[in-house]
């Protein structure tokens, strides 16, 4: 075996580190960089896969989303059906007739309306209707009327109440009977008009 000179060792592993030093180079200047785009475009690639898988679920859930808003836009006009409409003093004494028929309150007096704006949301299509009533009744009595009337129209309020002792001292039941007065709040159905230009 022939014994290879030192000053010839020395180039080869010059040339071998060299040589190992250009291939690191490569690795971190070109591959390295091309993983990190390869990276990238893996990721893009998985949310723009998320993204449509996502459209096509809304997309098969069209049909229903379009029932559901039918079905809400029906809800909403049934709703509208029974607000105040029309000449609005002459809706309140027929509603709180037909509500009160069988209720021991006396409804004694109905002022006119106040119609202003609601002021809940910006670009709310209903006005509200304040009519002040005067009415008597034993307090549990007037308790169940007012309860009994916001519950059964969601479009409709009751505020402002006041009790006060109607003043007679006797020894008949009607002298535990209170005077009452209260604002009944209820929006107003838009016209068609404004439906069209508000929804």
């Amino acid at each position: 075996m022939s014994k290879i000179p030192k000053a010839k060792k020395n180039q080869m592993i010059l040339v071998v580190m060299g040589a190992v030093v250009v291939m690191a180079g490569i690795w971190y200047s070109v591959i390295q960089t091309q993983d990190a785009g390869l990276a990238k475009v893996q990721k893009k690639t998985s949310d723009i896969r998320d993204k449509i898988s996502k459209a096509e679920s809304l997309l098969k859930k069209a049909e229903q989303i379009q029932a559901e808003l039918q079905g809400k836009q029906k809800e909403l006009t049934k709703i509208e059906n029974g607000m105040a409409s029309g000449d609005l003093y002459l809706w309140m004494i027929n509603t709180m007739n037909d509500f009160n028929s069988a209720r021991q309150v006396t409804v004694a007096d109905f002022a006119r309306e106040t119609l202003g704006d609601v002021g809940v949301l910006a670009k709310f299509p209903y006005k509200a209707a304040t009519f002040p009533i005067r009415g008597t009744g034993y307090f549990h009595d007037i308790g169940r009327f007012v309860a009994d009337f916001e519950n059964a129209f969601p479009y409709v309020r009751v505020q402002n109440l006041e009790l006060n002792p109607i003043g007679k001292i006797s020894n008949s039941p009607d002298a535990e009977k209170l005077n009452f007065r209260l604002e009944v709040v209820a929006l107003v159905k838009p016209s068609e008009n404004n439906l069209s230009t508000t929804r």
